[in-house]
């Protein structure tokens, strides 16, 4: 297996992950349309490339912060209280109008608020810091892999996440045109639900 393929294959095993970032990708595509779902990926992404970069070129550092005895239940419950907070949100908004273009502009959430929101539901989660530092530590320091050959591996992770992540948003869009508002209001009331629970299984797992 090539490097790069490698990587893919790790990508593929992160984006068929269900998890709040699903949620929120799916949400925004649903309701405001491929723009929306597209900002909310690209905060993934840049979130993304940041841990890569942070554990690439300093994993000592990020080894030190993950053995700390309370790192883990203060992100933990700081992504909680983020997912919670969102979920929350989520439930008392109404959705959009699809059927009224003005009601939709009027309450759509401006790009750089879902690049935000992508940004934070990724970087204030556990799971990622130690996928992107187990990932450093258990392949690409473990087979020494050289500047060259791990931006190869990083490619083939990242590229996966931003394809899987465009397809879900482009496979979001065949369906948009055909949801009535009481589909909307399922959608929003689901993805509520949704973040609510992810945050408190978040904060169960950092307490117990």
């Amino acid at each position: 297996m090539s490097i790069f393929m490698e990587g893919v294959y790790w990508g593929v095993l992160l984006a068929i992950l269900v998890g709040p970032l699903l949620v929120a990708l799916i949400q925004a595509s649903l309701e405001q349309g491929t723009k929306a779902g597209l900002a909310v990926a690209l905060g993934i992404w840049v979130s993304d490339l940041f841990f890569i970069l942070t554990v690439y070129f300093g994993i000592s550092y990020v080894n030190a912060w993950i053995a700390l005895d309370n790192f883990e239940v203060t992100v933990g419950l700081a992504g909680a209280l983020v997912l919670l907070g969102t979920g929350i949100l989520t439930l008392l908004t109404k959705p959009p109008r699809l059927d009224d273009p003005n009601h939709l502009l009027k309450n759509s959430k401006g790009p750089l608020a879902l690049w935000t929101k992508g940004f934070l539901v990724n970087t204030i989660n556990p799971f990622t810091i130690f996928f992107w530092a187990s990932v450093m530590t258990g392949v690409v320091l473990d087979r020494e892999y050289n500047g060259p050959q791990a931006t190869l591996f990083f490619a083939g992770i990242l590229g996966m996440i931003v394809f899987t992540d465009s397809l879900k948003v482009v496979l979001a869009k065949k369906i948009r045109h055909k949801l009535t508002p009481r589909h909307l209001w399922w959608v929003r009331r689901v993805a509520g639900i949704a973040l609510i629970f992810f945050a408190g299984v978040l904060a169960v797992r950092v307490l117990i």
